[in-house]
């Protein structure tokens, strides 16, 4: 039987548990792609999202299409998560049922609400540019976002209400330890 949690963020192994809040939010701005978990009356969804994490607002900021299954889960149930994460190295063990994995993440539990300020809303647009896409400027690489797509966009805001970090590390030397090898379906 599975200890009782109290908190969302109350975890099982707390002697991996990262609490050092530097640690988390620098984790936040660097990784690159979040799952976004909704529900609509018992159906669970979710989806991964370009995000990027606002410290001053204390919130991550997605967008999607301005209709669709996202949009309709937070018009029902504001309630969401995101958890974005980072898998390293397999770490073998002689039984089966012992193999490991590093790996590292953070989940976030919130309020998420759909942005209606146009000039906020474009705001977060140049931020998630700028973001994925530091090396071009808008205006000289790109034209910047027009009205009329604005309309076709939604942007939403998590406000984090709490979060848990969670990190499994060895040693470098750990006897066996591999990397996956990675596999693109991308060409």
């Amino acid at each position: 039987m599975s200890p009782k949690r109290n908190k969302p963020t109350d975890m099982r192994r707390s002697d991996r548990a990262v609490e050092d809040e530097a640690w988390i939010k620098r984790f936040l701005l660097e990784k690159n792609v979040g799952i976004l978990a909704t529900s609509f009356g018992e159906q669970p969804f979710i989806n991964s999202n370009l995000y990027v994490y606002d410290e001053g607002s204390h919130s991550i900021y997605i967008h999607t299409a301005r209709t669709g299954r996202t949009r309709d889960n937070i018009d029902a149930n504001p309630q969401a998560c995101f958890h974005v994460f980072e898998m390293g190295r397999l770490l073998p063990a002689e039984e089966a049922l012992e193999f490991s994995i590093e790996y590292a993440g953070v989940t976030i539990f919130g309020e998420i609400q759909t942005l209606q300020d146009a000039t906020q809303e474009e705001h977060i647009l140049q931020l998630i540019l700028d973001k994925y896409a530091p090396h071009l400027q808008k205006g000289r690489d790109y034209r910047g976002i027009t009205p009329e797509e604005l309309k076709r966009t939604a942007v939403y805001k998590l406000a984090i209400s709490s979060w848990s970090a969670k990190k499994k590390q060895v040693e470098a030397d750990f006897p066996g330890a591999f990397a996956l090898p990675e596999t693109s379906f991308l060409g």
